[in-house]
């Protein structure tokens, strides 16, 4: 039985979460439950903290598990990133009063504070930057202001609440982090199960892009109209009852069909729709 780690709160649970119920796996009812056992597709789930999860993988106790990819750098877990998920997106920068710092070569003899001492240090490791590191769970904004650094390291979504302490980003961003999937580093890679779940996964992010597009063309007008629409490999076409017309139907990103039905209706199609796609094996 496949044994996966999945966040137990935060901004990574609910949104994973979602994803293995699309992708056909069973999830908890209540959030109060830390283990499940999904029989009918022999998976065995363990709901923990993001930030221990690539600690339990890399333990070879669990084959797989969800978390960020700042978790995991910030972790030095000996686990490995296999598939990148696409939600709970975050940029990771450098933040201080202004005027304060312009790059990260204004950092030394500084002290850094963050909630991600693994990443910071290593990233000004990385840059030949001698600094200081002090590590606080959560709330770094007031850390510059109570004296305890001169400069923050945070995760960086809107910037309000940076704005709010008096403070500005600077620099290049440390490391930009989402959702993704982790196994141990050198785990069989090609172990059924494992690919069978990523397959899932990777099935729900096509769906979740895609939209299927089907309209009716007048043969004359096809070369144009499948230009417009190639699908992944390419366009199903069928002839209509009229003579001279055909049906085409094709896989389009979703973020671009109201362009692509607009463009379809110039040259003449017509019956353009678009439908969802709830799931799908490329």
């Amino acid at each position: 039985m496949l044994r996966i780690a999945v966040p137990n709160k935060g901004s990574l649970s609910g949104p994973a979460a979602e994803m293995l119920h699309e992708a056909g796996y069973q999830q908890r009812r209540e959030s109060k439950e830390l283990r499940i056992v999904d029989p009918e597709n022999e998976v065995e789930f363990f709901y923990l903290r993001p930030r221990d999860i690539a600690i339990y993988v890399s333990s070879g106790r669990l084959d797989i598990g969800i978390t960020g990819r700042d978790l995991l750098v910030d972790s030095a877990a000996d686990a490995e990133e296999i598939l990148p998920l696409g939600f709970a997106r975050s940029t990771f920068r450098f933040a201080a009063k202004p005027g304060t710092a312009n790059g990260i070569e204004d950092l030394k003899g500084k002290t850094v504070a963050t909630s991600y001492e693994g990443i910071v240090a290593q990233h000004l490791a990385d840059s030949g930057i001698e600094a200081s590191v002090v590590h606080l769970d959560g709330a770094v904004e007031t850390a510059i202001e109570l004296g305890v650094a001169e400069v923050i390291a945070d995760v960086v979504e809107t910037g309000t609440s940076l704005r709010n302490a008096g403070l500005e980003v600077f620099g290049e961003p440390i490391m930009k982090s989402e959702a993704v999937v982790i196994r141990r580093t050198g785990a069989d890679g090609e172990e059924p199960k494992v690919q069978q779940f990523l397959r899932r996964l990777q099935g729900v992010l096509v769906a979740r892009t895609y939209v299927m597009m089907d309209y009716d063309c007048r043969v004359e007008q096809l070369e144009k109209a499948v230009a417009l629409t190639p699908g992944l490999e390419s366009p199903t076409v069928s002839p209509l009852h009229n003579e001279g017309w055909v049906a085409v139907r094709a896989m389009v990103p979703a973020k671009e069909a109201q362009r692509i039905m607009d463009d379809l209706y110039e040259i003449g199609a017509r019956a353009i729709l678009t439908t969802a796609i709830h799931a799908c094996r490329l």
